[in-house]
């Protein structure tokens, strides 16, 4: 059960801690028949009707605080007591997870109304229907973890970002209330600070060894625990991890029900990162000094908050048309040449598959993105202006190494915007027409000509090419090894 964070305060909200109507009331019941009271002569003692607090006990109704002391007193217990969020024994947690599955989705596609689990229902057939529901969101997950169910829920979440520009103003002020509820004073934001933002919500830092490979951190919810690898300082920016981490508390996410679920929260735990790490209110004057001197420069931006180019590149994009009212495109492009992240609302032609999804297709070799592998130089960005069938678009590009290899990541304007941006007056020009096969698609004619009936390329087929994707709530992460090692370091 997850835990959601208070918009105002960023802290948790008692309403909703590991504690519902279902626990609460499940709780009081136990306790009253374990000290054999009636529900009447409960009801008698806190001066309510049986019809009342059956509906309690049942977790149709949610009892106020006062109501609470009052029964904790008829019982004999604590407020405490009722509140805690483990259920007494395995036959309430068995009712409270079936009466919870029959309020979702699995049981209502199903046409399976909600039924009253009384006691002479063997504990053998909850575990066995629940068991049943866990199976049906298992095939569920598997049908939708394809890789066309994965385009179809790209493009529909790049539309959503191109009709709002890239910029979320819910998230702008989700990271503005927490900056401020830890002092930050603006400009970059300091490991500590990201120790500071972890510590207000609740959770202390462990750096190990052994954090699940599928994983980049685990939270233990429970017990106000975030883990990391201890290898990250030598790997990138700690604060990102800590703060990507914490950026799905902050949000109240849930776990996902779908890929295109996956894929949103995935998008605004990048997004909220971002705007930790780069501040709307302190970035938005510098980028704007910036226009006003025609000196706008991504590396500039890097610079000024301590991120990596990509961050810079990402964050630009969240702020340029909003704040600058410059339309804008990025690209991130493996060094096979395949597109692995795009954006666009700039009226930027980029190849797309036929449901429209550019993730996964080649980019153009033309295109500044691929040109610059060709670059010797990669201490200085390289710009290039590139003539295409929609209009002159300038571009510049950085190369970065991963652990899946090297990826471009270019940020881009139309020819009317370069004039705010350092780099325009570059000399590097290329022609791209990859709406067109011949552009770059297909080989030139001599070299087609000598070469097609006289070669033979033995293909290095990517492993994911003939798989589905992985499925699973959280696509791709071994569960089991989550939880062995979550119970492994909890504290005893």
């Amino acid at each position: 059960m997850s835990t959601s964070i208070d918009r105002d305060t960023g802290t948790v909200p008692p309403e909703d801690e590991e504690v519902d109507s279902l626990t609460i009331g499940r709780r009081i019941r136990q306790l009253r028949t374990d000290r054999g009271m009636t529900l009447d002569e409960l009801a008698t003692a806190v001066d309510r009707v049986p019809s009342q607090l059956s509906m309690i006990e049942n977790g149709r109704r949610e009892p106020k605080l006062t109501l609470l002391r009052t029964i904790a007193r008829a019982l004999g217990t604590t407020l405490d007591a009722l509140l805690e969020s483990e259920p007494l024994d395995e036959r309430a947690t068995l009712e409270i997870s079936l009466e919870r599955a029959m309020r979702g989705q699995t049981f209502q596609a199903l046409g399976i109304a909600p039924f009253r689990i009384g006691k002479t229902v063997p504990s053998e057939a909850l575990k066995a229907m629940l068991a049943l529901q866990g199976e049906i969101d298992r095939l569920r997950d598997e049908r939708a973890a394809t890789p066309e169910e994965a385009r179809r829920a790209n493009v529909a979440l790049r539309h959503l970002m191109r009709t709002q520009n890239n910029y979320f103003a819910d998230l702008e002020e989700q990271a503005r209330r927490l900056l401020t509820a830890v002092d930050h004073p603006g400009g970059p934001l300091t490991q500590r600070t990201a120790s500071d933002i972890a510590a207000h919500l609740g959770f202390t830092l462990h750096y190990v060894a052994d954090l699940p490979q599928t994983t980049r951190s685990v939270a233990d919810i429970k017990n106000g625990r975030l883990y990391l690898s201890s290898r990250l300082a030598s790997k990138g920016d700690p604060r990102t991890a800590v703060l990507q981490a914490l950026s799905s508390r902050i949000l109240g996410h849930r776990e996902p029900t779908s890929y295109a679920d996956f894929l949103r929260q995935r998008v605004e735990t990048n997004y909220l990162t971002g705007a930790l790490l780069i501040p709307e209110a302190h970035a938005v004057p510098f980028l704007q000094d910036a226009k006003k001197d025609r000196a706008i420069s991504i590396e500039d931006l890097r610079d000024a908050y301590s991120v990596s180019y990509e961050t810079a590149a990402h964050r630009f994009t969240n702020l340029a048309t909003m704040h600058l009212d410059v339309p804008v495109h990025f690209l991130k492009v493996h060094e096979s040449g395949t597109i692995t992240k795009a954006y666009e609302n700039d009226d930027v032609n980029f190849p797309t598959d036929r449901l429209g999804a550019i993730e996964g297709q080649m980019c153009c070799r033309k295109w500044t993105s691929r040109v610059v592998f060709d670059e010797d130089d990669h201490f200085n960005p390289y710009y290039q202006y590139t003539d295409t069938g929609n209009g002159t678009y300038w571009c510049t590009a950085r190369v970065e190494l991963s652990s899946e290899g090297a990826h471009s990541v270019s940020v881009g304007v139309r020819f009317d915007d370069t004039k705010w941006f350092l780099g325009r007056e570059t000399t590097n020009r290329g022609i791209s027409r990859h709406s067109v096969e011949v552009c770059c698609r297909r080989a030139p004619a001599d070299l087609e000509a000598s070469w097609r009936e006289n070669s033979w390329p033995n293909v290095r087929t990517p492993r994911t090419l003939l798989a589905t994707l992985p499925t699973g709530a959280f696509p791709g992460v071994d569960t089991t090894d989550v939880y062995e090692f979550l119970e492994a370091h909890a504290p005893r």
